[in-house]
């Protein structure tokens, strides 16, 4: 395998360890090291351009016509190949775009829950450090829909927020909270509202 073959996969790669990272974490219900990739994200632009930039030269090098060399009749090995480029190019795509295509892999999105009147529901809206993906809601959300007593959330990477709706009879705001950072990101603001 080529430098350059080896450069794209790793940029790439890079790009996407964020995002990829929560995912497993949920499909494997572990959750602390989920999040300690994410200081990446703001290099992901730039982890992307050369990802691009070291694939293109890749293939302008492969495509360029050959020198003419009367001696040399060797055939290619399959790492220096076009079809082993065109595999490392797949991958590097993939990878670069997994950000977009998280739904995959989780659950429910928002849990919606109806309640009897009768039961003592509170909201709080947490404030997290952290997430920066779709991937990163979705462990959020894998946490909370494990929790006796959860009946609503709705998580936002954007806005970095969860809103939830809670049987205070059955689980804290604290419980809420530790279990949340138990993902590896952080709760750092809280409003209750009763």
């Amino acid at each position: 395998m080529g430098k350059l073959e080896v450069t794209s996969l790793l940029t790439a790669f890079s790009a996407s360890l964020c995002c990829i990272t929560p995912v497993l974490a949920l499909i494997s219900g572990g959750s602390g090291f989920a999040s300690s990739l994410s200081w990446l994200n703001p290099f992901r632009p730039y982890l992307i351009a050369i990802s691009i930039a070291v694939l293109l030269f890749a293939w302008y090098r492969q495509l360029k016509p050959a020198k003419a060399d009367c001696c040399e009749t060797e055939k290619q090995s399959f790492p220096k190949s076009k079809t082993f480029l065109a595999i490392v190019t797949v991958v590097s795509v993939v990878l670069m775009t997994f950000p977009m295509y998280p739904r995959l892999f989780g659950k429910d999105e928002n849990k919606i829950s109806i309640v009897p009147a009768a039961t003592p529901i509170s909201e709080v809206k947490l404030q997290i450090t952290g997430m920066d993906c779709e991937a990163c809601e979705h462990h959020v959300n894998g946490e909370l829909a494990k929790l006796n007593g959860v009946l609503q959330y709705q998580t936002s990477s954007a806005l970095g927020t969860s809103v939830i709706k809670f049987d205070t009879s059955k689980i804290a705001v604290n419980a809420i909270i530790t279990a949340v950072n138990a993902t590896g990101y952080k709760v750092i603001h809280q409003s209750l509202k009763n």
